[in-house]
């Protein structure tokens, strides 16, 4: 099987290298970039869907109507990674966990037929990562597991904490100390963490990825962590449900800061930037590595980052901005609003200092020069538009070689990259809040528990349901 050609988010990351019909973790990588190479077909069907006995049963329901104090209305849901059964693809094998039957199910990608199943004793919230032949993930059971890739038999399993204490959580008996975050594995190392109520203690976790012993542990007191784990060679980046993420060392877990933002639990890395969002009101920021302050924000709900081009996802358009430029012009715009400011500082001075007309004159006409390039920069940055298209479809987005996929309520859609141009659009059973490419086919999950895959030439699509499940007999 031929090699994934390096993006360049995998080079500015050093990302693993992966094949090139594997989606082996939640949105392709660990920087949760949503990119493949793999070309997306101009034309697809419905080659099969998996349907599960009970749909998704979400950790958080929705947000919060209103902002009294901030008078903000008509909130995004920040804490949306569960609304779906999200899968990871590999070695013609789709994965996912389950929030309603707490089981992982493997399928084979081709026909959507159902390899295997494995229990665990809680809820299976967030998409397990695929490293070689293991297959590792956590549950609100507390624990980690590592599981045989083709068989789905019990490789080990790793209690997070060392306390087994159960609470009630979302109608079911769950850990003080759930695992609400994914697992990361690389180097040898898996990375997770438990708990989500800080007073009771938050573990960031590096376990040995062979044998599931430990390496380091961190625990935080000030913070939860809920959704997408990110990586790079030497960062962890731990996203902190409605709270802004936190940035820890990789080597040893120690926090390094938290960044400034609106919050949420959408992120992705690009070469030395953070992105994260949706904030209450749609708003993604960018900061850069070393830095806590945001050197832009985006009105959007996600992003794909290329080469040249950034592709911003909002609710009812989709735009491609020149990348380069737009970051060079905000990196100046940063640099003048630093000036801007320590210009103020000496003038609020001056004021104050009898005898300092000149001077005050002086720092006046500065201001006015800079205050006229942060101008010229904001414009320039609005000009970096290559071009915009309307969208229904404000959920989910992936890019697949020249085609990106926008998941929307009952319908996904293809859109060229080149110029926003519809390729194509399918109907699909509820929400799509998950896509995923492999191998030219999209899987595309939503909120009613189905799973749908699409792929260029299919001629019949086969229905599979979900593994039996009773509560009564668990």
């Amino acid at each position: 099987m031929k090699r994934l050609s390096v993006s360049l988010l995998s080079m500015a990351l050093g990302a693993i290298a992966l094949q090139a019909t594997d989606w082996p973790t939640y949105r392709g990588d660990y920087a949760r970039s949503g990119v493949s190479p793999d070309p997306i077909a101009g034309t697809v069907s419905e080659a099969w869907k998996w349907r599960s006995i009970h749909p998704p049963r979400p950790a958080w329901q929705g947000e919060a109507k209103w902002d009294g104090w901030n008078k903000v209305y008509d909130m995004k849901p920040r804490q949306i990674f569960d609304r779906a059964f999200h899968v990871v693809i590999a070695a013609n094998r789709v994965y996912f966990g389950s929030s309603s039957d707490d089981q992982l199910h493997c399928l084979d990608a081709g026909t959507g037929k159902e390899l295997w199943t494995f229990y665990s004793e809680g809820p299976i919230r967030l998409a397990p990562s695929i490293q070689g032949e293991r297959v590792y993930f956590g549950s609100d059971d507390g624990c980690v597991y590592c599981l045989k890739a083709d068989t789905g038999a019990l490789v080990w399993k790793t209690r997070a904490t060392p306390t087994d204490r159960r609470i009630p959580g979302n109608g079911r008996l769950i850990s003080a100390w759930p695992v609400r975050t994914s697992v990361i594995v690389q180097d040898g190392k898996l990375f997770t963490t438990a708990g989500m109520f800080p007073a009771e203690g938050v573990h960031l976790l590096a376990l040995d990825a062979a044998s599931g012993s430990e390496s380091w542990r961190q625990i935080q007191t000030d913070l939860p962590a809920q959704g997408y784990l990110l990586a790079s060679r030497s960062r962890l980046y731990v996203p902190a449900g409605r709270d802004n993420p936190a940035v820890c060392d990789l080597q040893d877990g120690k926090r390094l800061r938290v960044v400034e933002g609106s919050g949420g639990t959408y992120a992705l890395l690009t070469d030395d930037l953070l992105v994260f969002g949706p904030g209450k009101t749609g708003q993604l920021g960018a900061i850069e590595e070393g830095h806590k302050d945001q050197l832009a924000t985006f009105q959007g709900n996600h992003m794909i980052v290329t080469k040249s081009r950034s592709y911003l996802h909002s609710d009812s358009q989709l735009t491609a901005l020149d990348r380069a430029r737009f970051l060079e012009l905000a990196r100046e715009r940063k640099r003048l609003g630093v000036e801007q400011g320590s210009l103020g500082k000496k003038l609020k001075a001056l004021e104050k200092k009898s005898g300092s007309e000149a001077e005050q004159e002086s720092l006046k006409a500065q201001l006015a020069v800079v205050g006229k390039r942060i101008d010229e920069a904001t414009q320039g940055m609005d000009q970096c538009q290559l071009w915009r298209a309307e969208s229904s479809w404000p959920h989910c987005l992936i890019l697949g070689g020249e085609m990106l996929v926008a998941g929307g309520k009952d319908q996904v859609a293809a859109l060229r990259a080149s110029d926003g141009s519809i390729a194509w659009k399918r109907t699909v059973q509820g929400i799509a809040y998950g896509l995923a490419t492999a191998g030219g086919a999209v899987f595309v999950s939503t909120d009613q528990g189905v799973i749908h895959c699409l792929r260029a030439g299919a001629t019949q699509a086969s229905v599979n349901p979900g593994t039996p499940y009773s509560e009564d007999i668990r």
